[in-house]
């Protein structure tokens, strides 16, 4: 009796898988998608580096999208236009030139510059030092804990001994890891057709602005006056801002400045290889 029983139960149950093993084959063909042999293909292509840069997750979450259509082929800011160039050709697809951003410090209070209100003694990162307020007098500096460092996989950032984050403009692929990182929004992206910038963030009077930064923006507006396009440059909230659809890409807005807060060209001149060299030489 006991032997029927487990014969019967071993029967049944062996029923019951071959009954689901059929259904899974059939749920398999049935709902089955085919994978388009172009996102390999593409994946193969990115660089695998994951940074971001592109807004989306992953090297192989932008390898479906672009296999969808749905971006263009130079959106690769790693791969620039060799990877573009590539991209464009699986795709079918015209190819794009590949526009370069570029990451900019936009503060120049480092040590020697900003005044200090005290003495911080917590969690030495930039996110936990901008809860308390930092310890330089100017709530809008650079902390000066390399946060922005840290996030940079492609080693073209190092902190100087000023206490202030250095972009290296040969190595920097343009992800916006060190943007995203900066509790300030002090670092920005901009295209390397841009070479005018305000290094200031501060909303301060000008008064109290440089008194705790000597190279703080104190919206005199000699720059706004110089610049020889109407609205090319103007002052908002105590600070001048350029409006780089129409402001001339030359110094003509800088020579004037009290401060030397605005400047133009110099962030072509730092390079990786330029900057460990003059380390190297003053230590």
């Amino acid at each position: 009796m006991l032997a029927r029983m487990i014969i019967i139960s071993v029967v049944s149950m062996g029923g019951i898988g071959a009954v689901l093993a059929l259904f899974l084959v059939f749920a398999d063909k049935k709902f089955k998608v085919d994978e388009d042999p172009r996102i390999e293909a593409i994946a193969g292509i990115l660089p695998g580096s994951n940074c971001g840069g592109c807004g989306y997750p992953g090297c192989r979450a932008l390898a479906e999208i672009l296999a969808k259509g749905e971006a263009p082929p130079n959106v690769c800011v790693a791969g620039g236009n060799a990877v573009a160039l590539k991209l464009a050709e699986v795709m079918g697809v015209e190819a794009l030139d590949h526009k370069r951003n570029v990451a900019v410090v936009l503060c120049k209070g480092g040590h020697a510059e900003a005044e200090r209100r005290a003495i911080y003694k917590g969690e030495m990162t930039c996110t936990a030092s901008n809860i308390t307020g930092g310890d330089k007098s100017c709530a809008y500096g650079c902390l000066g804990y390399g946060e922005c460092v840290d996030a940079c996989k492609y080693d073209a950032m190092a902190m100087d001994s000023n206490g202030l984050p250095v972009v290296f403009y040969d190595k920097c692929i343009g992800c916006g890891a060190c943007a995203k990182a900066c509790p300030r929004s002090i670092i920005e992206m901009h295209t390397e057709s841009h070479k005018l910038f305000v290094y200031c963030r501060s909303r301060d009077k000008g008064a109290y602005a440089k008194k705790v930064c000597s190279v703080a923006c104190i919206a005199c507006g000699l720059c706004v006056k110089d610049c020889s396009v109407s609205d090319g440059i103007a002052l908002k909230n105590n600070l001048a801002v350029i409006d780089y659809a129409v402001a001339p890409q030359n110094d003509e807005s800088t020579k004037r400045c009290p401060t030397k807060c605005i400047l133009f060209g110099i962030e072509e001149q730092v390079t990786r290889k330029g900057f460990y060299g003059s380390v190297k030489k003053t230590a």
